[in-house]
């Protein structure tokens, strides 16, 4: 069994259609059932942020577990895979471990760099680990990605200033409202009390937002999250969805983060707000963290609005150029990505190890009780030594090989030497040392989907590691 990604992201797909395969809270543990239902699929876990729809999943063979997966994702969105097709991108054994340890490490964030990303991968994991759909595999998985995300951020300074789709979103809103600094001072509105909303009041008050109300679908919510931002010494309170047009009419600075689906901010709403604002007041700024969006596209076309949305930041981030942090973190997820693979070759080949171990055991038990048949008369002393002796001897004999097979295990192909000693002595180690998870293809975005399942990722391999 290997691990199959297969996933939609702001590098393969404009915001709409990112929209139409997110996956809500609601609707995740339907998403991991139907994974489940499938005939290849054993494990499932679904990464969902703001810029990604990505499942991990745990198949029998590639070609089954892409036309599963693909089916799901398909069927979600209320659309037929060929019209995802475009916009997918699909990643096998090496290469879907690379790119989830790529993730972790904040590498293929739209902010590069973005910490939040290990939060959120931390998230869905535990998700999936609750709801039975994570196994061995997904969790040794998860569990080194969030490591060494943690790595990279820690060693390589990616994440030194920052920066994230909140805060890159607030620039924007501040460049808006008259350059850096001009959040200080200002009414802002925060819809949505999840993390998102908590990490976007965070950055409104340490941009100085003077007056910062909190709406939710749940008041109760809202207001816990405003009690919390009382205790750091904000203004802040909080309110219900039905308040939106008033709240928004006092607001310069509007953040909507619900995460719901559907519009939560109608065009109606701000268009009463708008007529119920003060003639001198500052333009408003309505920053759209939201996927689905929150907010009613026609919204921009309202006078005296500015929206800022994830299409827009999109647009402004993909020139971003990489610096030497980026590079360096690079080089940590190769070398992570090596380790893991070493790491789970070793373990592939231990049940041969153990095999033949308990094999020479049974050998020496045999022999040692036909010598105490030919020799009965051998008192217990001497046939302790003799027992004592020939352990050694053969311990002594397969300590090179045991520790060499394990050590040749770890590059690529080294399962080969496990097979020998296999076949030399006629093991069954029970457990077959086959490591699937040497096997590496990558299908590009914009590569058909039927074009992959025509691929064979073994052959993949053999023409040179995969396809890049």
């Amino acid at each position: 069994m290997s691990v199959l990604l297969v996933g939609v992201s702001h590098r393969t797909a404009e915001v709409p259609v990112l929209e139409r395969v997110a996956v809500s809270a609601e609707d995740t543990r339907k998403v991991l059932d139907d994974l489940l239902t499938g005939e290849h699929v054993t494990e499932a876990m679904l990464v969902s942020t703001c810029n990604r729809v990505e499942i991990y999943a745990v198949v029998e063979t590639f070609h089954g577990g892409l036309t599963e997966v693909s089916s799901v994702l398909a069927r979600h969105a209320h659309a037929e895979v060929s019209d995802l097709t475009d916009h997918l991108y699909v990643h096998y054994a090496g290469s879907a471990v690379e790119h989830l340890f790529s993730v972790a490490a904040g590498l293929d964030s739209m902010v590069v760099g973005e910490a939040q990303i290990l939060g959120q991968l931390r998230a869905s994991y535990n998700e999936a680990r609750e709801l039975g759909s994570a196994g061995k595999v997904l969790h040794e998985l998860a569990q080194q990605a969030l490591r060494v995300g943690k790595r990279a951020h820690t060693e390589t300074g990616i994440d030194a200033a920052g920066a994230s789709v909140v805060s890159e979103v607030l620039a924007d809103a501040e460049d808006a409202l008259g350059g850096p600094g001009s959040l200080a001072g200002r009414r802002a509105l925060v819809v949505g009390a999840g993390s998102m909303g908590a990490l976007s009041a965070a950055h409104l008050r340490r941009g100085g937002v003077d007056d910062l109300v909190l709406a939710n679908r749940s008041e109760e919510n809202a207001e816990r999250l405003a009690v919390a931002l009382r205790g750091e010494g904000a203004t802040a309170r909080a309110a219900g969805l039905d308040a939106l047009p008033a709240e928004i009419a006092a607001a310069d600075v509007v953040v909507a983060c619900t995460g719901a689906i559907g519009t939560v901010i109608g065009e109606d709403a701000v268009r009463r707000a708008l007529a119920g604002r003060a003639p001198t007041a500052a333009p408003l700024v309505v920053c759209d963290l939201g996927l689905p969006r929150d907010v009613d596209p026609r919204v921009a076309a309202l006078p005296g609005v500015t929206v800022v949305d994830l299409a827009a930041l999109g647009e402004r981030l993909r020139s971003a150029s990489a610096g030497i942090a980026v590079e360096q973190a690079r080089t940590v997820v190769a070398e992570e990505v090596r380790a893991y693979f070493a790491a789970q070759r070793t373990a592939e080949v231990t049940p041969t190890v153990t095999a033949l171990r308990r094999r020479a055991a049974e050998v020496v038990d045999a022999e040692l009780l036909r010598l105490a048949g030919r020799l009965p008369d051998l008192d217990d002393r001497s046939r302790d030594e003799v027992a004592q002796t020939v352990r050694r001897v053969v311990d002594k004999l397969l300590h090179t090989p045991t520790v060499q097979v394990k050590r040749l295990a770890q590059a690529p192909g080294g399962d080969t030497y496990a097979e020998a000693l296999r076949e030399l002595f006629e093991l069954d180690p029970q457990t077959p040392a086959v490591l699937a998870a040497t096997e590496t293809t990558r299908v590009e975005p914009g590569e058909r989907v039927d074009q992959a399942l025509a691929v064979d990722p073994h052959e993949a391999d053999h023409r040179g590691g995969g396809r890049r």
